[in-house]
């Protein structure tokens, strides 16, 4: 059986999965009660992350930042600290083992290669949070079984950075779920194919 692979991405209505440093606050200024809690309900359940160098950084940083996972937990994002508990994949050719979370492997090489291996071979669903640019390959490579787009209501034509899909191929979606929250936040689950 072939784990279920799940690339989970913030996204403005403009497709731009973060804002500029210094322009926006954390989840665009539209934080959500309910948000934070599905977020921790969507990582409290099993499964394997997957990560790309940048963002495992990215996380660790924060780590960092924040100190315990209690400290976290009162920064309001006890998601983050769940996640970070959880089993991982680290896909990078840049990093050395040992990783500095004792839960994360190190795998080298292509992403797509990887993330095909750990389909066969896991028993648990896998799900990657960011990640952008090992997330396009991915869902170009047709790896991608759901892609969960967490999407705020704003639009960041002068300030977002990360792009989600530029340079992505072409896809039509499925739209399997969906989600709203306080605020206007959407969550959209698709089961993305490529266009012929």
């Amino acid at each position: 059986m072939t784990a279920t692979y799940t690339a989970d991405l913030f996204s403005t209505v403009d497709g731009f999965g973060a804002p500029r440093p210094g322009t926006w606050g954390g989840y665009w200024d539209k934080q959500s009660a309910e948000l934070l809690d599905h977020r921790l309900a969507l990582y409290d359940e099993e499964q394997r992350m997957v990560f790309g160098a940048n963002t495992y950084r990215l996380f660790l940083q924060l780590e960092r930042m924040l100190g315990s996972s209690a400290e976290a937990d009162k920064a309001g994002d006890p998601w983050l600290a769940q996640m970070r508990r959880l089993p991982a994949t680290v896909v990078s050719a840049s990093l050395e083992a040992p990783l500095d979370w004792s839960h994360a492997t190190l795998a080298a090489g292509d992403a797509v290669d990887v993330v095909a291996r750990l389909k066969e071979e896991s028993d648990v669903p896998l799900r990657s949070h960011g990640s952008v640019s090992m997330n396009r390959s991915l869902l170009d490579a047709g790896l991608v079984d759901r892609l969960q787009l967490t999407v705020f209501p704003v639009i960041t034509g002068q300030t977002g950075a990360h792009p989600l899909f530029r340079d992505a191929a072409d896809f039509d979606l499925e739209l399997i779920e969906t989600h709203t929250f306080d605020g206007g936040i959407q969550e959209l689950v698709y089961r993305p194919w490529l266009h012929p």
